[in-house]
């Protein structure tokens, strides 16, 4: 149907991107009211809150507990009778939360007491509607078909002689469907509820994802997207708001809790809706101007999702400090900055452990980055410590070096215990993925900023780092000698990491293609890579899974990162380098 043959007006929409809690329900509620007022002042028609805005998210299993689900019902409850006694006019609230289905029958393969992924439109003291999630992930860091039995239907309702309709986040992502059905029903508005994690490159995917809807459903597209840190997700906004020809009337800012506001001309009358609100409209005047936050670059997209990953986790945890083993290593070296970031250089205790082994270097350029930043740094010799449990076990070889990391490890512990620090580990991506870590050594701690950074990586953000202090006229961070000098776990004498593994870039390669790519051998060896290399780094990272079961969460930033998202057995005897590829 031909849009002209429709009158238009003009809807005010608020985008409420935020950063609620999982399980603190009276702080997501009390947001909710806060960011609605908000709304109001600005005189939002509509303000759309994120997916399951009122317990956070993922809630995974929490979904399954009644008294949760039931905690989420009345909280919702409060929240429309708030409406009716507050100063909203005729304002709607598009609102996430968790429900349960009252029709499901219990059997095998439904999660108990059917739990539904919903947004609730309240309006002047009353839930109107509510719609519920008909596309469910289960692929990369979701498992929704575990917590949530799915919709059924899609919804439309009128306000202000516009017809709206709903979507939460993974229906607009899939072909057919959701989509389908509303392409045939021709709303005049959609709105889209979303809890996105962040990986590297996926805001350009949301937008292109956005204009396409908005031109097969021929209506402006409203996408608002939740921020902050969940365990190892993070969340970056980039909320968004286009017309129907695809033009971007808002885009907030990434990585920040922001009330997005945008003027929507939209067709009246569109569609035969499920739910009639109210009919009238009336073509205000002047609109908003369509604006777009400046985009951050990739290393800088990165920086804050870390950043942002490691201070929610602290911060939702009640850790106030953090401790960290800084060896004057890039790896450490970088934690350090990110800590001072996300929590401050007061609220970071840096401990410089010198075994026998340790250069000069390392706590000089421990030092050097402690005066960069102004975090607290202290140095404990473990050299005694490491001598008595040698000579007690009699240990010698690797066993003896990897007593050096425990000791540090312990006393990094002891510490946290003492002092309440939640301690740092500072393995990036592809010791993890080679098992080049100690257990019970360097591999302790509550939380590591860094795993899902391959080594290179390490380096480039740090010197991007660096980069964005001279801009600013301010001291880079990162001493340059940590940088640049070669890497080494010094614990032997003259040791580096060349010595067991091949060079950072040529690993990663093989890393990046085998991990994130799923290549097989017989695919990286044809193209160039050596046969016996090939084969010694799959069988590295094979053998490594049990490490990385036991390795501290950490924020998830690539398409593949360990964890959720790639999911191995510890015991298994494939040998998959030995294996042809193909028919």
């Amino acid at each position: 149907m031909n849009s002209d043959s429709f009158e238009k007006t003009r809807l005010r929409v608020a985008l409420a991107q935020l950063n609620p809690c999982v399980g603190d329900l009276n702080a997501n509620s009390l947001l909710i009211k806060q960011w609605a007022t908000k709304a109001r002042g600005v005189g939002a028609n509509i303000v759309v809150f994120p997916e399951m805005v009122v317990t956070g998210y993922p809630v995974e299993d929490l979904a399954l507990r009644s008294s949760f689900r039931k905690a989420s019902r009345d909280s919702l409850v409060d929240i429309a009778l708030w409406s009716g006694q507050a100063d909203l006019g005729d304002m709607v609230l598009i609102v996430g939360y968790l429900d349960e289905s009252t029709g499901e029958d219990a059997r095998l393969g439904i999660p108990s007491g059917s739990p539904q992924n919903a947004v609730a439109i309240i309006q002047s003291g009353e839930v109107k509607a509510k719609y519920v999630k008909i596309h469910l992930p289960n692929y990369g860091v979701f498992d929704e078909f575990r917590n949530f039995v799915s919709g059924k239907e899609t919804l439309v309702f009128r306000f202000r002689g516009v017809d709206i309709a709903l979507a939460i986040c993974e229906d607009i992502w899939q072909e057919g469907g959701v989509v389908t059905e509303l392409v045939n029903r021709n709303p005049g508005l959609l709105l889209v509820s979303n809890g996105s994690p962040f990986e590297r490159d996926k805001d350009d995917l949301r937008l292109a994802l956005v204009k396409k809807r908005a031109s097969e459903l021929q209506a402006p597209v409203v996408y608002v997207n939740m921020t902050g840190g969940q365990d190892d997700l993070v969340f970056d906004g980039d909320s968004i708001a286009v017309s129907e020809n695809g033009q971007i009337l808002y885009r907030a800012p990434q990585f920040a809790d922001h009330l997005g506001v945008t003027d929507v001309e939209v067709r009246c009358g569109t569609a035969i809706p499920n739910l009639i609100i109210s009919e009238r409209f009336q073509y205000s005047q002047s609109g908003i101007e369509s604006f777009e936050e400046p985009r951050l670059s990739d290393l800088g997209e990165v920086w804050q999702a870390l950043v942002v990953g490691l201070h929610d986790y602290a911060i939702k945890n009640h850790f106030k400090t953090v401790a960290i083993a800084l060896s004057g290593g890039i790896d450490s070296a970088l934690v350090s900055a990110l800590a001072v970031d996300a929590l401050g250089a007061h609220n970071v205790y840096c401990y410089g452990l010198p075994s026998k082994y340790s250069s000069a270097h390392s706590l000089s350029d421990a030092r050097a980055l402690a005066d960069n930043t102004g975090l607290n740094f202290q140095e404990i010799s473990i050299e005694s410590m490491v001598e008595t449990f040698v000579a007690n076990l009699h240990l010698s070889g690797v066993a003896e070096e990897n007593v050096q990391a425990r000791v540090r490890g312990m006393t990094m512990m002891g510490i946290s215990n003492q002092s309440g620090h939640l301690v740092l580990a500072t393995g990036n991506k592809s010791e993890l993925a080679v098992g080049y870590s100690t257990l019970y050594g360097d591999a302790v701690g509550g939380f590591a900023p860094i795993k899902d950074l391959y080594k290179v990586e390490v380096w480039a953000l740090a010197r991007w780092r660096n980069q964005q202090a001279l801009i600013k006229s301010e001291v880079p961070p990162i001493p340059v000698n940590s940088i640049e000098k070669v890497p080494s776990a010094e614990l032997r004498p003259g040791q580096k990491d060349s010595d067991s593994l091949p060079e950072y870039p040529i690993l990663d390669e093989i890393l990046v293609r085998y991990i994130d790519g799923d290549e097989g051998a017989a695919s990286l060896i044809s193209s160039g890579f050596d046969a016996e290399l090939v084969r010694r780094i799959i069988s590295m990272v094979d053998r490594a899974e049990f490490k990385r079961r036991q390795y501290p969460p950490g924020p998830k930033v690539s398409k593949r990162a360990f964890g959720k998202d790639r999911r191995l057995p510890m015991t298994s005897h494939w040998e998959e380098q030995s294996q042809p590829e193909g028919p």
